[in-house]
C-alpha cells in the first residue's frame, strides 16, 4: 500500500484550524463528530474499520477450535481435516493478484469491501451446510469460497486505511487493524467449543456442528454492516470533501519479475518456511496439546490460541522498537530462531506447552513488525504491488500443501514426526536468513542498517 498515490482525507489546515473550519461547515455542536477532516471523525471509520475483518479472522479458525469435534462427528482424518485450511490458500495464490485489480478498476473500494464481506458470509454458510448435511466436500467447497473473500476483504480493509489515515495515524491504523483481527482468532478459539458444547445438547451429531458454525456466521455479518457503514461514511466523505475514489496503487506486473534481486528471492523462502510452521501447527494444535498434556478441549484451545492472543498485544510494540532500532534483519533471523527453540520444547519436553506457546507468539509478532518492510527496502516503489503479490501468492502455494501433508503425517505418524518436520522447515529459514545476512553485507548492509543509519 505505500506505493498508493491516493488522495486520501489529508485537509491543509493543521488540526486546530479544521476545528474551525468545522465550525462554519456543521456548526458548534456536530462539527467535531460530522466533518471528515477532523480526527474525532476518522476515529468513528476507525471503529468499523478495525472491525471490518473481524468475522473473517474469527471464522477462519473454526476448524482448528473444533479440531476433535469435527474429525469424530464427520469421521475423517487429520489429512482430511486440515485440508479445511489448504482450500481456504488454494484460491488466494492466484487472488492476491488480483485483489487490487477488482477493487481499482471492477467494484471499486465500497462496493468491493460489501461484495468481499458477502462472500465471506456465503462461504461461511456453506462450511456449515456441509456438516448440517453430513456432506464433507460441502464444507470444503464452503471453505474454497470462504479463501476467495477473505484476502480480498483484506485488500479492501488497507485501502480504506490509506484513503482515510494516509500522512496521519497510518502505522498506529495498521496495528490496531492487526490488534483486532488477532482478538478475533483468539475469541474464536475461547468461545467455540462452549458454543458447540452447549448446541449439541440440543442438537447431537453432525446437526449440532453445522447449527454451531452457523451461528459463528453471525460475526461474518456484523462485519458486513461495517462494510455498509463505511461505505456511507466513505461516499459522504468524498461529496463533502470532492476527493476521487480510493484506489489500492498496487499495480501488477508479472513482467517485473526479471529484474527482482535475488535477495528478494531469499525474502520468499524465508517467508514460507516460516509461516508454514505456524498456522498448520496452530490448525492441528488442539488434538495435539489434548494427546500429549492430557488437556481437555477448552484448555487445549486457549493454549493454541496463545499466539494470537499475545501477537494482538506484542505486534504493535515490537513495531515501535523495530521502528526505533532498526536491523530488521537481525530481528527477523531472531525471531526465527526463537520459534524454532519453541518447536523444540514442544517436541523433545513436556515442560508446560504455555511456556513455549508464549514464546512462540512473541517471535511470530516480532518476525511480523520486522519482515514485510524488507521487501519495500530490496524492490522499487513502482514493483511492490507485483513483489507483495508473488510474496503472497507463494505463501498460500506453501500454507495450502504443507497443510495437506501435516495432515497426512499427524495420521501416518503422529505429531512427534510433525514437529520434526516443521522445525526442519525453520532450520531451512535461519540458514536462509544466515545467507542473507551475507548477501546484504557485501551489498552495503542495507537490510541491516540501524535507525541512526538511514536517518
Amino acid at each position: 500500500m505505500t506505493e498508493s498515490d491516493t488522495a486520501g482525507l489529508v485537509p491543509s489546515e493543521p488540526e486546530g484550524e479544521q476545528d474551525e473550519v468545522s465550525v462554519r461547515r456543521f456548526g458548534n455542536c456536530a462539527s467535531v463528530f460530522c466533518d471528515p477532516t477532523t480526527r474525532a471523525h476518522r476515529l468513528i471509520v476507525l471503529v468499523f474499520l478495525c472491525f471490518l475483518a473481524f468475522g473473517s479472522y474469527y471464522c477462519f479458525d473454526n476448524p482448528g477450535a473444533l479440531q476433535s469435534q469435527i474429525e469424530n462427528v464427520m469421521q475423517v482424518k487429520a489429512a482430511e481435516f486440515s485440508s479445511l485450511y489448504s482450500w481456504y490458500s488454494w484460491p488466494n495464490t492466484v487472488l492476491c493478484f488480483a485483489g487490487g485489480f477488482l477493487i481499482d478498476r471492477v467494484f471499486g473500494i465500497r462496493l468491493g469491501a460489501f461484495l468481499f464481506s458477502f462472500i465471506i458470509i456465503l462461504g461461511q454458510i456453506v462450511f456449515a451446510m456441509g456438516a448440517f448435511l453430513n456432506r464433507f466436500w460441502l464444507m470444503q467447497f464452503g471453505r474454497f469460497i470462504f479463501g476467495v473473500g477473505g484476502e480480498s476483504l483484506a485488500v479492501a480493509q488497507n485501502t480504506y486505511s490509506v484513503a482515510w489515515f494516509k500522512d496521519k495515524e497510518l502505522n498506529t491504523v495498521f496495528g490496531l487493524q492487526l490488534s483486532i483481527s488477532r482478538l478475533g482468532s483468539t475469541a474464536n478459539f475461547m468461545t467455540m467449543p462452549f458454543l458447540y458444547a452447549a448446541v449439541a445438547k440440543l442438537y447431537p451429531g453432525f446437526t449440532g456442528l453445522g447449527v454451531s458454525l452457523l451461528i459463528a456466521a453471525s460475526w461474518c455479518v456484523m462485519s458486513m454492516l461495517c462494510a455498509v457503514v463505511l461505505a456511507i461514511l466513505d461516499r459522504r466523505a468524498q461529496r463533502i470533501m470532492g476527493r476521487d475514489d480510493a484506489m489500492t496503487g498496487e499495480v501488477v506486473k508479472l513482467t517485473d519479475v526479471r529484474y527482482f534481486p535475488k535477495t528478494f528471492w531469499l525474502l520468499c523462502f524465508i517467508c514460507v518456511s516460516y509461516y508454514v510452521t505456524i498456522f498448520p501447527f496452530i490448525g492441528l494444535g488442539t488434538v495435539f496439546f489434548q494427546r500429549k498434556y492430557q488437556f481437555s478441549a477448552v484448555e487445549a484451545n486457549s493454549v493454541d490460541s496463545v499466539p494470537y492472543l499475545i501477537s494482538a498485544f506484542a505486534s504493535p510494540v515490537f513495531g515501535i522498537l523495530v521502528d526505533l532500532l532498526g536491523r530488521n534483519l537481525i530481528w527477523v533471523t531472531v525471531a526465527v530462531f526463537g520459534t524454532l527453540a519453541a518447536h523444540s520444547l514442544l517436541a523433545f519436553t513436556f515442560l508446560n506447552p504455555w511456556v513455549a506457546m508464549v514464546l512462540m507468539g512473541l517471535m511470530y509478532s516480532l518476525l511480523a513488525c520486522a519482515f514485510w518492510p524488507l521487501v519495500a527496502m530490496v524492490i522499487p516503489e513502482h514493483q511492490l504491488g507485483t513483489a507483495y503479490g508473488i510474496m503472497q501468492s507463494v505463501q498460500n502455494l506453501g500454507l495450502a500443501v504443507i497443510a495437506m501433508v501435516s495432515g497426512m503425517i499427524v495420521d501416518s505418524s503422529g505429531y512427534f514426526v510433525l514437529e520434526v518436520f516443521l522445525m526442519a522447515w525453520l532450520c531451512c529459514s535461519l540458514i536462509a536468513c544466515l545467507l542473507l545476512v551475507l548477501v546484504n553485507a557485501k551489498q552495503g548492509g542495507v537490510l541491516n542498517q540501524s535507525r541512526l543509519k538511514k536517518d
